[in-house]
């Protein structure tokens, strides 16, 4: 029987956006370099796997493809308000990060796992509407449009966004799940570029706030079961330390 893989864990809260981002970015250009390594001198050395989960500040972020009219705020109201605003290289349109929301950043090879750009996201879908399923509440898919999604008939609002990009099958960006969000901030953009569906959170359904931890504990076993992986917690300076050296041919 094949071992499970070892998946790196962390959890980073209070840490700006572009901090976030520019390490994702870090542990993505770490692995091209193993690839390129391995291709280059036909060797094996491992591409490193890292789920990363955060509580951001509050952020909009901008896919690649996105309309920047979806964002209604000014950026001196986005000061005023102290709101960060990036525009990023994930695909879709705008969406909101914050306090109460875990956002789950894999980065993974899927070379390790399955290459497949739908099955990956499959998981990712699989992950939110388990954890609402834990709570008693049915989600849904909605054809053509990305993340899962409550009372698509009547009243459909979204509860988990998605927005992934992928370089030779090595992922980065990833989900937003919204726990005990503040789904004011949602009225600020059009989210997601879609002005007709609403946006909810675990809270809202449910009419209490939640340990935000316990829902965290249930994410990270669902994603352990989901990818057949083991999580390894790692602090955030050996993880830098692991993907800012040069990746060397084994002896």
């Amino acid at each position: 029987m094949k071992s499970k893989l070892k998946v790196l864990y962390t959890h980073i809260s209070g840490n700006s956006y572009q901090y976030v981002w520019d390490l994702q970015e870090r542990i993505l250009a770490y692995n091209i370099k193993v690839k390129q390594l391995n291709t280059k001198h036909k060797c094996n050395v491992e591409t490193v796997q890292v789920f990363i989960t955060c509580e951001h500040n509050p952020v909009y972020t901008l896919g690649k493809s996105g309309d920047p009219k979806n964002l209604l705020l000014t950026h001196e109201q986005l000061n005023d308000q102290h709101i960060e605003y990036h525009k990023i290289n994930r695909g879709g349109d705008i969406t909101y990060h914050g306090p109460g929301q875990i956002t789950g950043y894999p980065l993974l090879d899927l070379e390790q796992f399955k290459p497949s750009a739908a099955w990956y996201i499959e998981q990712l879908e699989r992950l939110a509407t388990e954890t609402c399923r834990h709570f008693g509440i049915d989600t849904f898919l909605i054809p053509e449009l990305t993340g899962v999604w409550i009372d698509p008939d009547d009243n459909p609002r979204k509860i988990c966004a998605i927005g992934v990009k992928m370089s030779r099958w090595l992922t980065i960006h990833g989900y937003a799940f919204n726990v005990n969000t503040d789904l004011n901030f949602y009225q600020k953009i059009v989210p997601c570029g879609i002005d007709d569906k609403g946006v909810t959170s675990l809270e809202n359904e449910l009419k209490f706030t939640l340990d935000y931890r316990k829902v965290l504990d249930i994410q990270k076993e669902l994603f352990s079961l989901l990818f057949n992986v083991i999580l390894e917690p790692i602090n955030l300076s050996k993880l830098e330390k692991l993907v800012d050296h040069e990746p060397k041919i084994p002896d």
